[in-house]
């Protein structure tokens, strides 16, 4: 029975080869974008999921309540792993370590910046990375000693085994390599290159040895026994900061690892969401993509009932049951999809390339994984049933006598079914579209709004060994200004892009004592101003002309209105228990989030080589690229040992935007692709209208209706149908826009453009679909139709 099933299916699908064609094109695209989708929501999914106990695996977090909100940090002081392991009930590791940072590992002439983490030995026990050479029990034992990543160990010693080997630390530390890990999944919150032990950090560094409840500077990972103890053991730390300072506000909390990239926001203390919104989004996208491409193959299905509707009678006559012409109508519609799935992989494993590249990442489909071809098949048996259903019990119900005698089948209740299809389909491509014109006009409102600071040939030099030494940052920057490579040059302590230092420990006249305010904090240069191109609202900027300076700050606006400062300049501020006296007023400009408002700011004088970057602004009378070489030879005359790191920083700027990116990206993509498949099932419906109607257009034109008589009528019906899909789905986008922009606090005003978009885009579509087969109709031989009648 299955064999002749087969054998129908078979011939129907050759010889309908346009039907076909367009069926399985449709499946194909549907099922290609819906693959996509959800291989790049299992990767983000399974971020930080590939140790072994990473379910039982916390980060510790620090809340502290400021400026009449809660920040949310994963940042904790050197000794809160000590306490933890001692003190916190159901606790089996603890480990500190920082943040991956970049360091010179030099071997012979190699000489490589490493993405460098210090730690202990607890951290590759909670970790437990795949050890392919040396001892997981005694690594990270011995200070100078170094563990590296597989690829970091062959470019540092090619096809040698580098166990034993010696490697160069900062041109100062000579560190035997002690072990070899698999490199560090990409899906990782934590990637970095090579781990050295943390007694290492407190030789270089000595002030980490003191014990400091104030000085959050590390990453704290808890692994309970079980996760019984979580609840226990999450009230325990809570209190952690105020049982070691009575003052200090701060509370602690443990926020699970597999959680940790995609619910990394916090409102009020509590984790509230993050990629995981971005991730709802795509499956939503992928669910919707795949059931529109069902409900294109119900629709050509359906629209070609007049030719099987005698097949189906014939059957009937014969013996064949309902149920047995409805397995028919399902074999066929499995069939398709099989097919359909062959053309998928085609396409993703085609496309694949291109998302790796906008989305910066490696997606690839894993064909020894149970699981993906577990629901590879759920989906495919998904989509057959699903796209088979209507077709199946629509076209098994003909009744045999009427179709062999010839009477004309009640279509009624089918086109109404179909219309509703079909304005589902609009209704989601609708709402795509609006949704995605949103999005962008957010993320060019944000890139365009002013930032306060002028980006434009401005870079950032890290400074790095010698450059550190007294006197070698002022040689640099006057023989940078001298080479006329530069224009302006000052230094500053962090990255000027990104967050950095910051404190509540900030005292003045007036503050309410009760009070918590966190005030971000960096060290400058001179001609600071001058060299990013902000603006000094009041006051005068911090110069060499003023001896006392290193007594002296400049505030932003933001700092100014926070401290509720009528008279700003003069105000003395205690800060860290040093009182200095404000001398200037510094425009507000943007260092951290572009979409959150600047936060206050305090600016000192760099007089303890605090500064981690040189600003240079380049000379714009001079070619780019020579300023570029002249700059690489200078810092390499005083630092010969380090490779030049420096970045335009308008680049650095642009990585801020990188979510919103591939959000609009991939909306715009699987949008069109959604609104393609939506096109068909249009033509679908235009087919079958067109069928229906084919002898009323016939005795219009012999009546004497022109083409264009003939195209307004057949279109009027459709443009109704898009239009009812327009007013479905404006509500429903408005709510998603909304809430999607409600977590921005600078954030585009919602006009009318994209609802006005969406309309023309979508009308335009439908009479284009519909014209394209109601053209042939409307200019065919009336003759041909009624020569029968």
């Amino acid at each position: 029975m299955y064999k002749l099933n087969l054998k129908i299916a078979l011939r129907n699908l050759w010889k309908n080869k346009g039907f076909s064609l367009i069926n399985i094109g449709g499946l194909a695209i549907g099922l290609a974008s819906c693959m996509v989708l959800l291989i790049y929501v299992g990767y983000e999914w399974s971020y930080d999921k590939q140790f072994t106990n990473h379910d039982k695996t916390y980060v510790v977090y620090q809340n502290v309540a400021a400026n009449g909100k809660t920040f949310s940090w994963a940042w904790t002081p050197n000794v809160m792993a000590s306490e933890v392991q001692e003190k916190i009930p159901g606790v089996k590791y603890a480990s500190h370590s920082t943040y991956p940072r970049p360091n010179l590992i030099t071997v012979g002439d190699k000489k490589l910046s490493s993405k460098v983490v210090f730690t202990d030995p607890n951290f590759l026990k909670i970790l437990d990375y795949k050890f392919i050479k040396g001892n997981p029990a005694k690594v990270l034992e011995d200070i100078n000693t170094i563990v590296l990543t597989k690829s970091f160990a062959e470019k540092l010693f090619g096809k040698e085994d580098p166990i034993n080997k010696t490697v160069k630390f900062e041109n100062q530390d000579l560190l035997k390599v002690t072990a070899v890990i698999e490199d560090v999944p990409a899906n990782s919150s934590i990637i970095f290159e090579s781990i050295m032990p943390w007694p290492l950090l407190e030789k270089r560094e000595p002030w980490v040895k003191e014990s400091n409840w104030g000085n959050n500077m590390c990453l704290t990972l808890v692994q309970l026994q079980d996760n019984k103890f979580f609840t226990e053991s999450n009230a325990a730390i809570e209190g952690i900061y105020k049982r070691h300072q009575k003052d200090n506000p701060t509370v602690a909390l443990l926020h699970p690892l597999a959680k940790w990239h995609l619910y990394g926001d916090f409102v009020n203390g509590k984790s509230v969401g993050g990629k995981i919104d971005q991730l709802k989004i795509f499956l939503l996208l992928a669910f919707c993509i795949l059931l529109i491409a069902c409900v294109n193959f119900m629709n050509l299905s359906t629209a070609r009932s007049e030719g099987r509707a005698k097949e189906v009678g014939v059957r009937k006559a014969i013996g064949s049951t309902r149920k047995s012409l409805i397995s028919q109508f399902f074999l066929e519609s499995l069939l398709i999809t099989f097919i359909s799935t062959v053309f998928a992989f085609i396409l993703v494993e085609t496309s694949l390339p291109y998302f790796n590249n906008i989305l910066n990442i490696k997606l690839t489909i894993d064909y020894n994984d149970v699981k993906f071809w577990m629901v590879l098949s759920t989906l495919m048996i998904f989509t057959g049933l699903v796209a088979g259903s209507y077709p199946a019990l629509y076209l098994s119900s003909f009744e045999p006598v009427k179709v062999l005698k010839g009477f004309k089948i009640k279509t009624d209740s089918s086109v109404s079914v179909r219309k509703v299809l079909v304005v589902g389909q609009f209704v989601f491509a609708a709402c795509l579209i609006v949704c995605t014109a949103v999005i962008y006009q957010q993320l060019n409102y944000v890139k365009n709004k002013p930032i306060g600071y002028d980006q434009s040939n401005l870079i950032q030099i890290a400074i790095e060994g010698k450059m550190h030494e007294p006197g070698k940052l002022e040689l640099l920057k006057n023989q940078l200004l001298n080479s006329g490579a530069a224009t302006d040059v000052t230094f500053f302590s962090s990255d000027v892009t990104e967050g950095g230092n910051n404190t509540t420990n900030i005292q003045w006249e007036g503050k309410n004592p009760n009070e918590l305010i966190s005030f971000n904090h960096r060290a400058i240069g001179y001609n600071f101003i001058e060299t990013i191109g902000t603006e000094l609202i009041s006051g005068r900027t911090l110069s060499p002309k003023f001896k006392n300076d290193t007594n002296s700050v400049m505030l932003n606006e933001a700092a100014v209105k926070m401290m509720g400062l009528k008279n700003p300049i003069g105000a003395v501020i205690t800060f860290w228990g040093n009182k200095l006296t404000n001398v200037g007023v510094v425009k507000d400009f943007v260092v951290e989030s572009a979409y959150q408002k600047v936060a206050p700011m305090i600016f000192y004088l760099d007089t303890h080589d605090d500064a981690t970057v040189i600003l240079a602004r380049l000379n714009p009378n001079q070619n780019i690229s020579s300023s570029l070489a002249k700059i690489d030879e200078l810092v390499k005359e005083i630092e010969p040992n380090y490779p030049v790191n420096r970045k335009f920083v308008n680049e650095s700027f642009e990585v801020k935007f990188q979510d919103e990116k591939l959000l609009g990206t991939l909306s715009n993509w699987f949008g069109g692709f959604a609104i393609f498949i939506s096109c068909l099932g249009l033509l679908g419906l235009a087919l079958f209208m067109a069928e229906q109607r084919k002898k009323e257009i016939s005795i219009r034109k012999v009546l004497g209706a022109s083409t264009t008589n003939i195209l307004t009528l057949l279109n009027k019906d459709f443009i109704k149908l898009v239009a009812i899909a327009n007013v479905i789905a404006f509500p429903l986008a408005y709510i998603i826009i909304t809430k999607w922009l409600s977590a921005f606090e600078y954030r585009v005003a919602i006009s009318f453009l994209p609802f006005a978009l969406a309309i023309v885009i979508s009308i335009l579509i439908a009479v284009l679909t519909v014209s394209i087969q109601s053209i042939k109709v409307a200019k065919a031989n009336p003759v041909d139709a009624l020569k029968y009648e």
